[in-house]
């Protein structure tokens, strides 16, 4: 009998992850690992100017240093667990857009504490990990047109854009009502900065520079530090635009576990009802549409049939790291589409995500840093990502007019009103009423009336 073949070099890492065979290297994996986290670790200071931007109804205002650790801290679980039993090189993190939900649609607008949206966070999640279990997710996903799913997307990357926009000084978003209004003065310091910010990080991302969001925040940052410190702190106050003095600290975990889920009784349960299916919708189509597209560049498709190994598995672990987000305070974690520059370098295995999240855990020390960021630096990195996630707008048929007039009132919704709630309804009532009116009904799923009745009653009582 033959003597068994030894192990290629790696020894246990490649038993687990299947590098070789999946034509990579260790040394591949970590650099690929250490390029995606590059590319994300913007969210640890752009979080924080999200979520630390809002006062809840009990006048609590989340600390940035505990936010920039929570952060990190639900990323390293989300993406070690994505690596170790997902084995695919897909990082996850606080999604940007879910994040403004959160601060806005729930917060500012609904008038829940704190612990009350995460609360929401994490029954979304886990609601969304329980449809994966029992195999509804995929048929959920399938029951939703193509172009209302895109049209979704669109419209959270319009919102995010308006936000960075207001973030930055530059559009003016008044207490009550949701008109909006150039600044009177565009030119100011803070402007300047924005501006600076924005063309840094466009150029960069144009000209494929790995982390170029991470460097716009940095340019822009070192730049209000120095203006700031020039005019004896006169732009900004309380520490931000300044020399930290301390650049590392040991964890905030203060905002692990401050969940409450009495929402129900603040919102009512339809209203809630309605809240929960909004941010899991979104959730839903963003983690599906990114997780096939990552597969697709990893080559881990079957291009022939359009399955993808542990596909149930990756939509499982995404669905806890939303809950997990809750549970932390640091928002719903999604996976990440900037992942693909980590696996543009090679990455094919889950040790591109575990390294990832290795790093995420080690940013934990840099809570101080996350308090002195202005709003400005980190509003450009909303405008970007905002920017490209309108372009999947593009796909959408645009000469049907029962696709097109539901995927505008759904782009033109969310950041219009304010919430990512108020466009997914306004995109799903108009499908369903045009597709009836055209004779078309039949076609249209039984769980898109349910939603549109569902949202018909939202908008005639749950916004009162």
């Amino acid at each position: 009998m033959a003597a068994s073949t030894p192990p290629p070099d790696g020894g246990f890492l490649e038993r687990t992850f299947e590098i070789t065979a999946r034509g990579s290297t260790v040394r591949t994996e970590i650099i690929a690992g250490v390029v995606t986290f590059a590319t994300m670790a913007y969210i640890l200071f752009v979080n924080p100017s999200v979520l630390g931007g809002i006062t809840d109804s009990a006048g609590v205002t989340l600390n940035p240093a505990a936010l920039l650790t929570v952060t990190a801290l639900a990323a390293a679980i989300a993406s070690i667990a994505m690596g170790i039993f997902g084995n695919v090189p897909f990082a996850l993190a606080a999604g940007l857009g879910l994040n403004a939900f959160v601060a806005f649609g729930l917060v500012a607008a609904r008038g829940l504490t704190w612990p009350n949206a995460m609360g929401v966070i994490v029954i979304e999640g886990l609601l969304i990990a329980l449809l994966v279990i029992v195999g509804l997710r995929e048929r959920i996903m399938m029951a939703f047109p193509d172009g209302l799913r895109r049209a979704i997307g669109a419209g959270i990357g319009a919102f995010i854009a308006i936000i960075g926009l207001v973030n930055s000084g530059l559009i003016l978003h008044p207490e009550e009502g949701t008109i909006l209004a150039i600044a009177p003065d565009v030119v100011t310091w803070k402007l300047g900065i924005f501006f600076l910010g924005l063309i840094v990080g466009a150029v960069l991302l144009a000209r494929r520079v790995r982390g170029a969001l991470l460097i716009s925040i940095v340019v822009a940052t070192v730049a209000a530090i120095i203006l700031n410190n020039a005019m004896n702190g006169e732009i900004w106050q309380f520490g931000v635009a300044d020399i930290p003095s301390t650049w590392v600290a040991t964890p905030d975990f203060s905002l692990v576990g401050a969940v409450s889920f009495d929402f129900v009784g603040t919102l009512g349960a339809l209203t809630a009802l309605a809240v929960v299916v909004a941010v899991m919708l979104s959730d839903f189509f963003d983690t599906m549409g990114t997780a096939v597209a990552l597969g697709r560049k990893a080559k881990i498709v079957d291009e022939a049939t359009g399955s993808m190994p542990r596909l149930r598995r990756i939509l499982l672990i995404d669905g806890l790291a939303a809950a997990l987000g809750g549970a932390t305070s640091s928002s719903s974690n999604t996976t990440y589409i900037e992942s693909a520059s980590g696996i543009e370098e090679g990455g094919r295995t889950g040790l591109t995500a575990i390294t990832t999240g290795v790093l995420f855990a080690v940013a934990m020390l840099l809570a101080p840093i996350a308090g002195v960021i202005p709003a400005e630096a980190t509003a450009p990195a909303l405008v970007i990502v905002g920017a490209l996630m309108l372009g999947q707008a593009a796909a959408i048929d645009w000469d049907d007019i029962g696709v097109s007039l539901p995927a505008v009132l759904t782009i033109l919704g969310m950041p219009f009103t304010y919430s990512i709630t108020n466009g997914v309804g306004f995109g799903i009532i108009s499908y369903v009423v045009i597709a009836v009116l055209r004779g078309q009904g039949t076609k249209v799923h039984p769980l898109l009336y349910g939603c549109a009745a569902l949202f018909i009653w939202y908008f005639i009582y749950g916004t009162i």
